[in-house]
C-alpha cells in the first residue's frame, strides 16, 4: 500500500490517496451534502444500515443532516472513493463536543469515528472492509495530534465490533451515550461498546 497526493478521479480535491494492492487506486475526500445526498441516502435505507438509525429518512433531510454536520467545526464527514466509486462513509468528531465525554474520560489527542461501508457491488472481494480501514486510519492519523481514534458501535453489532478488534482497537467495556433532543438533531439513547486504537498499535498494524 503506497500514499501519494493527486486530484481524485471524481473531481474533488482528495484529502488522502493511497494506491492499495489487488484494488487499485483509493482516495479520501469530503463529503458535499448536496452532491452526494443521493449515494449516502440510498445506503442509510438499507436494512444492513440499520445501526446508522437514518433509516426511514427522506434525500432531504439526509442532506440537511449533513448540511448540519458541515456547519460544525468540530464533526466532519468524508467518502473513501475506489477509483470513482463511494465506497465508505465515515464521519469524525472531537470526543468532548459529543455526548461520549459523557462515558469515559477523555484524553488529549482522542478522536471519534463512525463509519459505514458502502453497498457490496459484483463478486465478494477479500479483505477489502480490511484494506478500507487502513485508509481510513491513515487519513485520522496524518494528524500528527491524535493519539487514540475512539469509536462506539451500537452493542448489538457485533460484526462491526469483531471487526473492529480485528483492526487493533481494544474492546473496552458497554456505555450509555444519552439521547440529545435539539432543533438541528435528535439522537436517541444509545447503547454501545467503547473501544480505542492507539497510535502505536495502528502504526505497528499498518
Amino acid at each position: 500500500m503506497t500514499t501519494e497526493a493527486s486530484a481524485g478521479t471524481d473531481g474533488a480535491e482528495p484529502l488522502h490517496r493511497e494506491t492499495v494492492e489487488g484494488l487499485g487506486t483509493v482516495h479520501v475526500r469530503r463529503l458535499d451534502p448536496a452532491r452526494d445526498a443521493d449515494v449516502v441516502h440510498s445506503w442509510v435505507g438499507e436494512e444492513r444500515a440499520r445501526f446508522w438509525g437514518m433509516r426511514g429518512t427522506s434525500r432531504d433531510e439526509v442532506r440537511e443532516i449533513y448540511e448540519h454536520l458541515d456547519s460544525l467545526t468540530t464533526h466532519h464527514a468524508f467518502l473513501i472513493v475506489l477509483g470513482d466509486e463511494p465506497v465508505m462513509l465515515f464521519q469524525t468528531y472531537e470526543p468532548e463536543a459529543d455526548r461520549v465525554s459523557e462515558c469515559y474520560e477523555v484524553e488529549p489527542g482522542d478522536i471519534g469515528v463512525h463509519l459505514m461501508m458502502g453497498p457490496a457491488k459484483g463478486s465478494p472481494r477479500p479483505g477489502f472492509t480490511g484494506a478500507m480501514l487502513r485508509v481510513l486510519v491513515g487519513h485520522v492519523l496524518a494528524d500528527g495530534r491524535v493519539r487514540r481514534i475512539v469509536a462506539e458501535p451500537d452493542v448489538r453489532n457485533a460484526k462491526a465490533i469483531d471487526r473492529l478488534g480485528r483492526t487493533g482497537f481494544e474492546l473496552g467495556p458497554e456505555i450509555v451515550l444519552p439521547e440529545i433532543d435539539l432543533p438541528e438533531v435528535f439522537l436517541p439513547e444509545k447503547k454501545a461498546r467503547l473501544v480505542i486504537l492507539r497510535r502505536e498499535t495502528a502504526e505497528t498494524l499498518r
